[in-house]
């Protein structure tokens, strides 16, 4: 799907980011078929690979409509409930005019501006300077803004950020965001569950065979390398490189929706607040001062910065600021004025500038000019004198005769 301007590009992200999603449910299919290989495997290890590989694709028909369902269920729940969970986790307020009349009139002001229903207002008491969006509905969009971003940037940096996130908001990221979380989510709980039990059996089996006695043991050798020993082995591999798969493959595609939906909401900033030089000093503001302590990465996934990074940047969920800066430096025509120094950090700064004694006091400059007779303390009588005389010292004038 080609895409020529901001709003192709919009739309063509909501395209592939819908594709990316019915990706997601096929990995809980495929979590469920690894589960099925592995119970198959417990029930009967002395079957080959073709047959467990046949008997988990018949289970997986079978348990079709139970994951469905399952997954659809674990949506319902985080639709009506997760805000409050994120809410639990944050500890954001809703806050009204009375209570924060600057930043409830900035958002006002960009949601009438374009005819955007007014979310809820939510205030975070953190020292970090970061703000997100949540909500699946109009009902429940909300912009939580942290106590430390108010005070750090002035009103058109704040109101580049409001953009940022209503801009969100208005392109669908907030609702694709939390069900991709969601799914994720279901994707590295079920595949946590199924490395647990595997685990759990593989112990235990372990633990029987060394009670059982020695001749038992040898005489059941041939037939465990005939049966289980090829097929059992194989397929158990087979289910731990799905379960594998279908996780990384779920932080790919949570990757995947943030990156690219990030610089469309710088860029729908820009075009709501006329001012692309205010989202560039605020996110050079916000630069690697966005950690928001205790919360998770599903929370920090939602943020207008991450701070945290994967390895080597591969399960980075954001662009890098100097990315998103440069966009806007080359799409929108601002000025990068480098990173920016905050008050708070020469705050932390040791002094090395020495120190007068406390029991020492400095005495105060004397005036001094040329029609003032008095002296320097400390100075050398010639040049108090030098200092001391003017133009109308003698009596008879500048222009008197001696």
């Amino acid at each position: 799907m080609a895409a020529y301007g901001l709003y192709t590009h919009i739309a063509s992200n909501k395209f592939r980011s819908m594709l990316l999603l019915a990706g997601l449910f096929v990995l809980i299919y495929v979590l469920v078929y690894a589960g099925a290989l592995i119970a198959e495997v417990v029930i009967d290890s002395d079957r080959s690979a073709d047959y467990y590989l046949m008997a988990a694709s018949r289970d997986l028909v079978k348990a079709f409509p139970y994951a469905t369902g399952a997954a659809a269920l674990w949506i319902v729940i985080a639709y009506f409930f997760h805000q409050d969970m994120i809410d639990a986790v944050t500890g954001g307020e809703d806050v009204t005019r009375q209570q924060q009349p600057r930043l409830y009139n900035l958002l006002e002001n960009l949601c009438i501006s374009r005819g955007i229903p007014m979310p809820k207002l939510k205030i975070m008491e953190s020292d970090a300077l970061n703000a997100f969006a949540t909500g699946l509905n109009r009902r429940q969009y909300a912009v939580t803004v942290t106590t430390g971003l108010l005070r750090a940037l002035n009103d058109q940096e704040i109101e580049a950020v409001l953009g940022h996130e209503l801009t969100h908001i208005r392109n669908g990221d907030v609702q694709l965001m939390i069900i991709a979380v969601i799914i994720a989510g279901v994707v590295g709980f079920f595949g946590e569950l199924f490395f647990r039990m595997f685990t759990n059996l593989s112990w235990n089996s372990s633990g029987g065979g060394s009670s059982s006695s020695s001749s038992s043991s040898s005489s059941s050798s041939d037939s465990d390398s005939k049966g289980s020993g090829g097929g059992a082995v194989i397929v158990v591999i087979v289910a731990i490189a799905l379960i594998l798969l279908a996780w990384l493959l779920s932080q790919v595609v949570k990757l995947a929706l943030s990156r690219s939906r990030e610089l469309l909401a710088d860029a729908g900033s820009v075009e709501l607040t006329k001012n692309p030089d205010a989202m560039i000093s605020a996110l050079r503001k916000i630069e690697n001062r966005g950690e928001l302590p205790g919360a998770t990465s599903a929370v920090m996934e939602l943020c207008v910065d991450n701070p945290r990074e994967g390895f080597a940047d591969l399960f980075a969920t954001h662009p890098s600021v100097d990315s998103r800066v440069q966009a806007l430096v080359k799409f929108a025509g601002g000025h990068d004025p480098g990173r920016l120094a905050l008050p708070s950090d020469t705050e932390d700064e040791p002094d090395d500038r020495p120190q007068q004694p406390a029991d020492r006091q400095v005495p105060p400059p004397l005036p001094s000019g040329p029609w003032s007779d008095a002296k320097t303390p400390g100075a050398s009588k010639g040049a108090s004198q030098g200092a001391s005389q003017g133009p109308w010292v003698n009596p008879a004038g500048p222009w008197g005769r001696h």
